[in-house]
């Protein structure tokens, strides 16, 4: 039996929904009442197949014990279906853990371990697991061959990309980190539990990257992509659409405007922005269809001006 169809063979016990060890032995379950509503963006369910998390809370028809993998390609776009000209909802990242429910026809469904974000994406983004050691913690670093500035490199990982590695060994030593898919600057990277110290720096080096309806890299990004890496920098893992971040900080209810400092977060109906000082936000905005600065007055106004009451849903202070 070879490594892929040894998977094959996992993966369709899985998609039959035995449970294994996580259901301690079986793979019947009931209902104590009505099945309860659930948001299916971070609650894996479809028509026959649920996350068997949520087995006797929720009705279906069979439940998978979830397959642990990791992302192996720089950023792969998950899609709410199993077509490439299905919506892109978000990305997972190089590295970023996913838990696998089911492989069919060479698409992945399942969800992002880091937000729970449920979704679909190509077999090929998807490989073994890995204990992450270190994150990238600049826009985009290379990925080189030899630990050598002057060398070629597979790929271009992005900010909050996760790798495996220990330092290069010899004159190397203290500069690179060599992990199984290549060397990687040290100088690009931080410790995985070391937040940096700036969300807010973060954001600003994401200025002038085009907008992009669920990305999360400097190559395409959105405005809760936005916040969402840049607090994670610091420790704080926030759910992915800005309503759901909302719902999950609620809101500092005292907060006057004229308060908000660096790194605060400002919420509109449908948008997030983060503060760059007290009147400035940096966001990813449709209307620019890029990340920028600009005074926050002008945002409420023009919030407001497409009918919001109150064109500013929250403030939060994450400091």
């Amino acid at each position: 039996m070879t490594a892929e169809t040894g998977l094959n063979s996992a993966i369709h016990r899985v998609r039959m929904g035995r449970p294994g060890v996580v259901g301690a032995g079986r793979d019947r379950f009931g209902l104590t009442g009505m099945s309860q509503s659930f948001d299916p963006r971070v609650v894996a369910i479809r028509p026959d197949l649920a996350d068997i998390a949520v087995a006797g809370i929720h009705f279906a028809p069979h439940y998978a014990a979830p397959m642990m993998r990791s992302g192996v390609l720089p950023a792969a776009a998950m899609r709410a279906a199993p077509t490439l000209d299905a919506d892109q909802t978000s990305e997972l990242l190089f590295g970023e853990g996913f838990a696998l429910l089911d492989l069919t026809g060479g698409w992945a469904w399942g969800y992002s371990l880091a937000d729970h974000y449920v979704g679909y994406l190509a077999a090929e983004a998807l490989g073994a697991p890995i204990a992450p050691t270190h994150r990238v913690a600049i826009a985009e670093a290379m990925l080189h061959s030899s630990p050598d500035a002057a060398s070629g490199g597979p790929a271009v990982l992005p900010y909050g990309a996760l790798v495996m590695g220990e330092e290069a060994p010899g004159q190397a030593g203290g500069e690179w980190l060599e992990t199984p898919h290549g060397f990687l600057p040290l100088s690009a990277l931080v410790e995985v539990g070391s937040p940096d110290a700036d969300p807010a720096a973060v954001a600003e080096a994401m200025i002038g990257a085009p907008y992009l309806w669920g990305g999360r890299t400097a190559k395409g990004i959105d405005c809760s992509g936005l916040v969402q890496i840049a607090w994670a920098a610091a420790g704080v893992q926030l759910p992915r659409d800005s309503d759901l971040q909302l719902a999950s900080l609620g809101t500092d209810k005292d907060v006057n405007p004229a308060d908000l400092a660096r790194g605060d977060l400002v919420f509109f109906p449908g948008h997030v922005g983060i503060m760059a000082d007290h009147d400035t936000v940096i966001h990813a905005s449709r209307r620019w269809m890029a990340v920028k600065t600009e005074p926050l007055a002008d945002v409420v106004t023009r919030s407001a001006e497409k009918g919001h009451q109150p064109p500013v849903s929250g403030m939060k202070r994450l400091r």
